[in-house]
């Protein structure tokens, strides 16, 4: 299958790549810039030149391949309705571009704040009003009423790994600026994670074999305390753990307070089953424990 991949030199597609190309496929993945090109290039894969804030590549691009990836987003969270009207004209092109044609469509998406107060599955549908994202995902999912095999994988919040700059090592980050390792309240609120090379596979599987309108949960560990995160974190760090008041955790944590203090949990077990996804990588406390979270290049 010849694949167009958006967001193919980000973290979560860089490992997309490989995983796809391993498994024989051929990649074309979008570029915005001579140094993303020249990362897809080096990963074996074809650029494509072209930019999510202009929908008009998209056509050119869809018409190279037999189904599409789209993983790239802008995560400016001071410019989340802009993003959100950007995602939303660039899957209405891709629909357009596939409709009929039965050809798959893979979208991106979270559990983060999927089901408060249980365990999401794969059945549960997101709240629009959660993330501005999430209506986005749906009509990409009734794309499956066009013709076209849409899914959407729904990462854990944590998609960790040596080179990661997200949430984790922003967390690194703070603690390491404010000289302790803090969690919020109580730290039993709870965070799924999922290693990228894990999720990188469940993507190359869903979009092999995921049928039309299905969500699925890159999800290993289905909630992890976020005291137990802290304390990786102290250690890796040689720092104290510090519970942080809840009336404090802006002030302490600025935006990520917002998420750190987010309690989710979620399951894999209709992934797993459809398409025998067997995670197989190490789990977050471990990544944490290997070290290379906490080499000075990381934050």
């Amino acid at each position: 299958m010849r694949v167009f991949v958006t967001g193919a030199s980000g973290w979560i597609g860089s490992a997309v790549l490989p995983e796809l190309i391993g498994a024989g496929h051929d990649v074309v993945g979008l570029a915005r810039s001579d140094a993303a090109a020249a990362a897809i290039i080096a990963a074996g894969a074809d650029a494509f030149r072209g930019s999510l804030d202009d929908a008009s590549w998209i056509r050119d691009g869809v018409a190279l391949c037999d189904g599409v990836i789209h993983l790239g987003y802008n995560h400016d969270f001071s410019q989340m309705e802009a993003a959100a009207r950007t995602d939303h004209d660039v899957i209405e092109a891709i629909g357009s571009a596939l409709e009929g044609s039965e050809r798959p469509f893979l979208v991106a998406g979270g559990v983060l704040g999927l089901t408060p107060g249980r365990t999401a599955t794969e059945l549960d549908t997101p709240d629009p009003a959660v993330h501005p994202r999430t209506a986005n995902v749906a009509l990409a999912l009734s794309l499956a009423h066009n013709g076209v095999r849409s899914s959407c994988v729904r990462f854990a919040p944590t998609v960790h790994g040596d080179g990661d700059h997200g949430f984790i090592a922003t967390l690194v980050a703070i603690a390491r600026a404010k000289g302790t390792s803090g969690y919020i309240g109580d730290g039993a609120n709870r965070w799924p994670a999922v290693h990228r090379l894990d999720a990188a596979r469940l993507v190359r599987l869903t979009l092999e074999g995921a049928p039309a309108g299905t969500s699925v949960h890159a999800v290993a560990e289905s909630g992890i305390t976020t005291k137990a995160i802290a304390e990786a974190i102290g250690v890796g760090l040689g720092l104290s753990v510090t519970s942080i008041p809840v009336d404090a955790a802006s002030d302490h944590f600025g935006w990520m307070g917002r998420f750190f203090g987010a309690d989710t949990t979620a399951s894999n077990t209709i992934t797993r089953e459809l398409l025998d996804w067997e995670p197989t990588r190490q789990g977050l406390l471990e990544d944490l424990h290997e070290g290379h979270y906490f080499r000075q290049s990381q934050d």
